[in-house]
């Protein structure tokens, strides 16, 4: 509060004496000591209006990065965060401010990290930890060695969980050591110490160190809820969890995946260990024949896969465009003047980057899509035994001829025991062939499943042989080990590419990854 009167008779001084830099600074001042969100981000407006009248493109980069800042801590909006971070990069590759530069190449290398590319984004920190780690002491005033010293722990911290994920676990406890050593007689970089001791439990976990990953997340705990650093609590209350299960508790380990979703439903914070918090509780609860949190569950962990592919799609593509584009493109200018071969070089190897790039991006995302159309797959299975759809929206012609009441149903009643029988499973069934089993003609059957179905005679034939098979292979394992080829003859389809298009027509999904995630599932190996 004492802060904020200062700040705000700061902030009137500036603008009786229309001293726009002086204004500038008491708008970021007041945009990183506002408790509420919305406050400061009206505060980073008004820094960026500013900021525009100085035209001093190191000042805008500077109030687009603060914004940016907000957008992604507070808000969680990294689509609106990176928005801002290459505005602020655009502008700052005008400007001469080097610390600017290196702030936002940290901030895109968080983004990075979030999407998966773990080894560009430690390209982002490694140079951060070197540029922040030679300004850490020295001849320089103390705010200066403060700032640097904070973006060489945090670089270091991102590069750290860079590593874990690659599982470089070598290179992440060489790194995690050393913020140790410089947090330790460091009382101002109390969070940051804590940053690395997280780290280390994350790594006594991977080693199979239980008591001492249990010790270390649970000191370090208390510093990020105070701080209210949530994704942190929600990434230390999941590796909290499997630390439970490790060790055979698997009360506590529940306890605290419930722990991580109240976090994700409050605050709607994602980190990449989220997916698996939610399996693990489906599967709990699909164990216990617990329908009602089995449903639940797999419908958060459904919100979750449709936000942050959302997310992806955006984020990835706009970071290579604006961004990384940019980079190389700079990279290249300082390089003409000094090797042409240097240049094809650096230009071929971002041709590769950004193909694999691509590549990587759409497998993640035919993986993720592939896993969702499995989940709505099985909550109709578990739900309800899968059954043909006959609220189609198949056209069907209207052609309709007056069938007497009595012949009507009778078709229908031999259609229930067709159905019942699974005389469907029958392989070259015809139209003509079933309907001469009915002692009727072929139009009339016709439209008695036209009208009754809502189908035509082959999709209403193609429904019941795929829905029977699929009730078959998630209900019986012995059908999981059968061939594409044996399922197909199973259910009466000839052709196996006709089955393999039907199923997944139908179902969503191609047999062979319903089959796939369904062993993984059970714990079956193939």
């Amino acid at each position: 509060m004492a802060a904020f009167l200062y700040l705000n008779k700061f902030i009137n001084q500036a603008k009786k004496e229309n001293n726009l830099h002086k204004l500038f600074q008491g708008y970021k001042e007041a945009t990183y000591y506002s408790a509420d969100k919305n406050v400061k981000i009206k505060y980073s407006d008004s820094c960026i209006s500013t900021a525009l009248k100085t035209q001093d493109n190191d000042l805008i980069s500077s109030a687009h990065l603060g914004k940016g800042i907000v957008y992604y801590s507070n808000y969680r909006q990294y689509v609106k965060a990176l928005n801002q971070y290459l505005i602020a990069f655009d502008y700052s590759e005008k400007g001469a401010d080097e610390y600017q530069k290196q702030k936002i190449n940290y901030h895109i290398g968080v983004v990075k990290s979030y999407l998966g590319y773990y080894n560009d984004a430690l390209l982002n920190f490694k140079n951060g930890v070197q540029f922040f780690k030679n300004k850490t002491s020295g001849d320089y005033h103390r705010n200066e060695i403060y700032n640097n010293s904070k973006g060489y722990l945090n670089s270091l911290h991102q590069a750290i969980i860079c590593n874990q994920y690659l599982q470089n676990y070598k290179d992440a406890n060489s790194l995690i050591q050393e913020g140790l050593r410089f947090t330790q007689t460091q009382p101002d970089f109390l969070l940051e110490k804590n940053y690395f001791l997280k780290s280390s439990a994350i790594s006594d976990y991977n080693a199979d160190k239980l008591p001492e990953a249990l010790n270390k997340f649970n000191e370090s705990l208390p510093v990020f809820e105070k701080k209210q650093d949530f994704m942190t609590v929600g990434i230390v209350n999941y590796y909290l969890g499997r630390t439970y299960e490790r060790m055979g508790d698997s009360q506590k380990t529940i306890q605290q995946f419930k722990k991580v979703d109240s976090i994700f439903s409050e605050k709607l914070i994602f980190f990449p260990e989220l997916r698996k918090n939610y399996e693990y509780l489906i599967n709990y609860y699909k164990n216990n024949s617990d329908e009602k949190n089995e449903l639940l569950y797999t419908k958060k962990l459904l919100k979750v896969d449709s936000i942050m592919n959302s997310d992806f799609k955006y984020l990835s593509a706009k970071i290579h465009r604006e961004y990384d584009t940019v980079a190389l493109e700079n990279a290249k200018k300082k390089l003409e003047k000094q090797n042409s071969f240097g240049v094809s070089a650096l230009i071929f190897l971002f041709l590769i980057i950004s193909v694999l790039s691509f590549l990587v991006w759409k497998y993640y995302n035919n993986q993720n899509e592939i896993k969702r159309k499995y989940l709505l797959l099985e909550n109709r299975l578990t739900e309800n035994a899968v059954k043909p759809n006959y609220n189609n929206d198949e056209k069907i012609l209207n052609t309709k001829i007056l069938i007497p009441d009595e012949i009507y149903h009778n078709i229908t009643r031999k259609l229930e025991k067709f159905e019942d029988r699974r005389g469907y499973i029958e392989k070259g069934l015809t139209l003509a062939k079933l309907a001469k089993r009915f002692n009727t003609n072929a139009t009339y059957l016709s439209q008695v499943i036209n009208e009754t179905r809502k189908l035509t005679f082959n999709k209403y034939l193609s429904e019941l042989r795929i829905n029977y098979i699929t009730n078959r292979l998630y209900n019986d394992n012995q059908y999981l080990k059968y061939t594409v080829e044996s399922l197909a003859e199973e259910c009466g389809i000839a052709s196996r590419q006709n089955f393999s298009d039907l199923f997944k027509e139908i179902n969503g999904i191609r047999p062979k990854d319903f089959i796939a995630l369904r062993r993984k599932e059970l714990g079956i190996n193939t």
